[in-house]
């Protein structure tokens, strides 16, 4: 059986193209699983995970326990409100605490950049990374390259267009890493205060006009604009945002050829999309939705493995 090249998934930047396309891979075949009328196999029964998020969310929580769930581990969620974290415990006892309890895996997000990587230097259990700060989001980028290989063949030589809040986004920098390492081309856009100074080092387009980026890709992956993450103004209002940014249906049919929709949620209706946008037959995005619970399975099973 092929195997990853590391213990934990911190980042797209760790991987190298033969661990994506495994963790690909064995999504496919996990896909398979979660469309069959039985949706659970036991795989890792014997495996007990924690899902230990410092930061709200809804999507990649639900997806990962439903993927843990789905292998037949056994779960663990812990939340930091209301927890010992509000008495001023520190990350390292909080998580060492958890291990404690016989825990062989660990699911973090965390509002800091480089949480994971800092447990996983200093405990035993294999760290999954869901989210740190402004810096990855490797599941993510992970699911986003399954959802443009399942409705476009493959990845290599596609144009990919990564439209809005670059400079905030964890999700725009591994899904950079990662569509990169599979061969293809990647453009940014946005206002000029929310693209990286740094975003030249990784050879990616920028551009700053909208309808260009849209003439230009195969893949139009639009993101929110992260205003929790954001300490300054960075345009006068969501209203100006969205006359310069906003994406509407009218015009993606008027482009010279069909494009693929990606957003990886939640998506602010109104504002980077129209709703009839969001839901047209352009958009894959619950798509993504659903492959994001095959592609955690998939990265749950490899990295028990090891």
């Amino acid at each position: 059986m092929q195997q990853l090249s590391v213990r934990h998934l911190l980042g797209i930047k760790n991987l190298t193209e033969n661990d994506i396309q495994l963790i690909l891979g064995t999504a496919r075949e996990f896909k398979d699983v979660i469309n069959r009328p039985i949706k659970k196999v036991p795989s890792l029964r014997d495996i007990t995970i924690a899902n230990v998020f410092f930061e709200n969310s809804t999507r990649t929580r639900l997806s990962f326990e439903l993927a843990e769930k789905r292998l037949s581990a056994d779960v663990v969620n812990f939340s930091a409100s209301g927890s010992s974290v509000k008495k001023g415990e520190t990350l390292l006892d909080t998580v060492n605490n958890i291990l404690a309890m016989k825990v062989d895996m660990i699911v973090m997000r965390h509002s800091s950049p480089g949480a994971p990587h800092y447990l996983s230097d200093r405990i035993k259990a294999n760290v999954v990374n869901a989210g740190d700060g402004t810096h990855e989001h490797p599941t993510q980028a992970l699911l986003d390259s399954f959802s443009i290989q399942d409705k476009l063949g493959d990845v290599a030589g596609k144009r990919v267009a990564i439209i809005g809040d670059i400079l905030h986004s964890r999700v725009a920098l591994s899904n950079i890493f990662c569509l990169q390492k599979q061969g293809a081309e990647v453009m940014v856009c946005g206002p000029t205060t929310l693209i990286p100074k740094y975003i030249n080092e990784l050879g990616v387009k920028v551009s700053h006009d909208v309808r260009e980026a849209l003439n230009w890709c195969d893949v139009a992956n639009v993101l929110r604009i992260q205003l929790e993450r954001q300490q300054i103004k960075y345009f006068p209002s969501l209203r100006e945002y969205s006359l310069y940014y906003g994406i509407s249906k009218k015009m993606l049919d008027e482009l010279d050829r069909p494009i693929v929709l990606m957003h990886p949620g939640p998506i602010n209706r109104g504002v980077e999309l129209t709703s009839d946008a969001a839901d047209s037959h352009h958009s894959i995005i619950l798509d993504q939705v659903e492959n994001g619970v095959a592609v955690r399975m998939a990265v749950l099973y490899l990295l028990a493995q090891m």
